[in-house]
């Protein structure tokens, strides 16, 4: 499952097909899109299961499920070169997990670093925002990654997020 994947699979399926809503399905779950204006897509991404805080090597983190693992820490996003690798690979998740340092930077807003397993840092990633924010208990929220900005809201379980997709002129 790959937030930002679904959005340029979603975007790129618009385009060829000309409609304005198409469903993406990676695995068991069904990511349906909606085509906006400015080369936005919104994405309901399904249901988010968010489970209570634990420690895990004298880290306290949440975890998250939202059909790919993540392990979100509330912290100084500074701090994602020595606690994405150390998370990552931890005995607690045998499969891996992503990970994500997060704080707040205002009442809708989050700025934050991701490590994905298996790829380690990168710039931004769509199933992670929404990790941090059902994490955070906050919404609707803008997501500060390195690589840009994404939009998260919730409603109930349900996650959508919003963020760019637009070809690549080459």
């Amino acid at each position: 499952m790959s937030g930002n994947g679904t959005r340029i699979a979603a975007r790129w399926l618009a385009d060829l097909t000309g409609a304005r809503q198409v469903s993406v399905t990676v695995g068991p779950r069904t990511v349906r899109a909606t085509m906006l204006e400015g080369g936005l897509v919104e994405q309901d991404l399904g249901e988010v299961v968010v489970r209570d805080p634990e420690e895990v090597a004298g880290v306290t983190l949440v975890t998250v499920d939202i059909g790919n693992p993540h392990a979100v820490v509330d912290g100084d996003p500074a701090d994602l070169p020595r606690l994405g690798p150390l998370l990552e690979t931890h005995e607690r998740f045998p499969e891996r997990t992503n990970v994500q340092v997060a704080r707040r930077t205002g009442a809708h807003a989050l700025e934050a670093r991701v490590w994905e397993r298996g790829a380690g840092e990168t710039a931004s990633s769509g199933s992670s925002a929404v990790a941090i924010a059902a994490a955070f208990g906050c919404e609707p929220v803008t997501v500060q990654f390195p690589g840009g900005t994404l939009d998260v809201r919730f409603e109930g379980r349900r996650a959508f997020l919003t963020g760019p997709a637009q070809p690549v002129e080459g």
